[in-house]
């Protein structure tokens, strides 16, 4: 049911409808589209500052531009609710039972004024430039516009956008959303550039985007409707390339986001009153473990750093940083010069903690590859990732695959808080090889260690059985465990092995497997395709084993809960033991 019948959006069906508004009733509308960003993310969770600081050049832009003949690029899409709510969408924003029914992110499929499904950074300058180019040689009309946040800028891709953008002979409008935050704090020496360009109303002097060959503008309030009206209106049909730059606050309308910028850049569901999330944190996390291992080996000595791009908050970082403030680095949202600037950590002596997302650090393959594989450097990686009920632009499940295919990377996933803390000990003080350890996604699992060196790879032998051996690897060692007591009360005894590493295969334990058994089946947290299972299934390629591979399917799923994913992958007891007894 719509929450808000007399709202002015509802008179919105299409972008042009607002052009019609008066400068008031467009305030209205701004100031409306903030309370439905507030109240849908603080029920179902969402990009809260993001959104409520773009709403004013949102609403400038279709009020000036006529979308979709004018298209606009929203780099990674995160703030474009204000961009969906007039264009079709606001039923999404309005009744709560149809808040499900938009993605958080643009999305072509939804909309003839969505151009991309984008939820990376940089991405838009690029994209810009090729759709002007298309403009260009089909002969077509309209104007590009590319809109693209501060935290972004400092992403390699969005400097080789703009380098190529620079040089384009006809129409192409770059926003620079400049809120002076990424997801967390900007970092490095561009943002004082940007901060010169602020101080002095877009006059300084040492102004990188007219250097490059840019029109350049500059708004100083980027919330002010009528500023930014006026300044569209100044950049539209330009005929060549063109900087609007404006300065806009993060979070704006809703205190508790301005306050904490970082904590509102994406919410779980809070409670709007006092921004406290509902669902407080409780008990102990598995970045926890990490930052209090990583303290104790700094203590003892090791030369560790500690790296992300970004995304601090995701791992507890900060608490580090405050700890050891020389032993911590934010690249910002640079995955690629992240891994690159280990590989020169680890040669210089030091040792490099990398912290990533799956879904991230998969912007920085070549690099994994080229600088840190390729040179054999002995750099750890912390990976968040697994199956979850995401966004297509944001899943984590192919971590495995792509790190399969680079020699010397032993990729570890323990299945328990005392794995965990071996395998990080082991890495930081013996491994002369890169190393990335895949942080489990799920509550801390109290166990053991059985090892305490994870080179060669060795398996363990879990339970005893015969016919069946299930291969659980990381936190999938509980299934295979579960799986397996399922079929016991069935009366078959299946065999249940631990490996440990989803690269490097422990060939004797497979060997040794074909005395007994007829059937393995691999359980992995990932893509089953380019995965652990497929490594397993080469090896029995010309044996007379069958061999069943569990995890996810190679497609992109969108916003489908980890529950129903499981389910659609045959990834719970009941279903596997039922695929079991089907197969033999």
């Amino acid at each position: 049911m719509n929450q808000h019948p007399d709202y002015l959006l509802n008179k919105v069906t299409r972008p042009a409808d607002i052009k019609a508004f008066s400068m008031p009733e467009l305030k209205q509308l701004a100031s409306e589209m903030r309370q439905l960003v507030l109240e849908k993310d603080a029920a179902i969770s969402g990009h809260v500052g993001p959104n409520l600081g773009a709403m004013e050049a949102t609403i400038a832009f279709h009020y000036v531009f006529d979308s979709p003949k004018d298209k606009i690029i929203w780099d990674i899409s995160h703030l474009a609710y204000g961009h969906k709510m007039l264009t079709g969408r606001k039923e999404a924003f309005l009744d709560p039972d149809h808040y499900h029914d938009v993605s958080g992110y643009s999305a072509p499929d939804e909309s003839e004024h969505d151009f991309f499904t984008v939820g990376h950074t940089s991405t838009s300058v690029a994209l810009a430039v090729g759709m002007a180019k298309a403009r260009d040689v089909l002969g077509q009309q309209g104007n590009i516009v590319a809109f693209i946040g501060d935290g972004s800028l400092s992403g390699g891709l969005a400097f080789e956008g703009l380098n190529n953008a620079s040089v384009l002979k006809s129409n192409l409008i770059i926003v620079v959303n400049d809120n002076q935050m990424s997801i967390a704090e900007n970092q490095g020496g561009l943002y004082q550039a940007l901060a010169d360009l602020r101080a002095s109303n877009g006059q300084a002097k040492n102004n990188f985007f007219t250097v490059m060959g840019f029109d350049y503008h500059y708004v100083s309030d980027g919330n002010d409707l009528k500023a930014m009206i006026t300044a569209f209106e100044e950049v539209k049909d330009s005929t060549s390339p063109v900087i609007l730059h404006i300065n806009t606050l993060k979070g704006k309308g809703y205190q508790p986001a301005v306050n904490n910028k970082e904590r509102f850049h994406w919410s779980n569901p809070f409670d709007l009153k006092t921004g406290r999330l509902l669902k407080q944190p409780s008990g102990e996390s598995y970045a926890q473990i990490i930052m209090d291992e990583l303290d104790k080996q700094v203590k003892a000595g090791q030369p560790i750093v500690a790296m992300n791009a970004a995304i601090p908050g995701t791992f507890k970082l900060h608490e580090f940083e405050a700890k050891h403030p020389d032993r911590y680095l934010d690249t910002g949202i640079a995955e690629q010069d992240c891994l690159t600037e280990a590989a020169g950590l680890a040669k210089g002596g030091a040792k490099p903690v990398v912290f990533q997302n799956s879904t991230f650090l998969q912007r920085a393959y070549d690099q994994l590859s080229h600088d840190v594989a390729l040179n054999d450097l002995p750099v750890i990686i912390m990976v968040n990732g697994g199956i979850n009920g995401g966004s297509k632009t944001h899943l984590g499940i192919f971590d495995i695959p792509y790190l399969n295919t680079i020699p010397n990377i032993n990729y570890l996933h323990p299945s328990n808080q005392a794995e965990l803390l071996a395998m990080l000990r082991w890495a930081l003080t013996k491994a002369k090889h890169p190393v990335a350890i895949r942080i489990p996604s799920q509550p801390v699992v109290l166990g053991t260690a059985l090892q305490e060196d994870f080179a060669p790879s060795h398996y363990d032998l879990v339970r005893e059985g015969k016919t069946v051996a299930l291969l659980g690897l990381g936190k999938f060692a509980q299934l295979a465990v579960k799986t397996a007591e399922l079929l016991a009360k069935k009366g078959r005894q299946v065999t249940v092995v631990k490996p440990y590493s989803a690269t490097n295969l422990d060939e004797e334990c497979l060997s040794g497997l074909e005395a007994k058994h007829r059937l393995v089946v691999t359980l992995e947290d990932a893509s089953i395709v380019g995965g652990f299972g497929s490594l397993v299934s080469q090896f029995y390629a010309d044996k007379a084993m069958k061999v069943l591979n569990y995890g996810a399917a190679k497609k992109f799923t969108d916003n489908i809960s980890q529950a129903e994913l499981y389910k659609q992958f045959h990834l719970t007891p009941e279903l596997l033991a039922q695929d079991i007894e089907e197969n033999l």
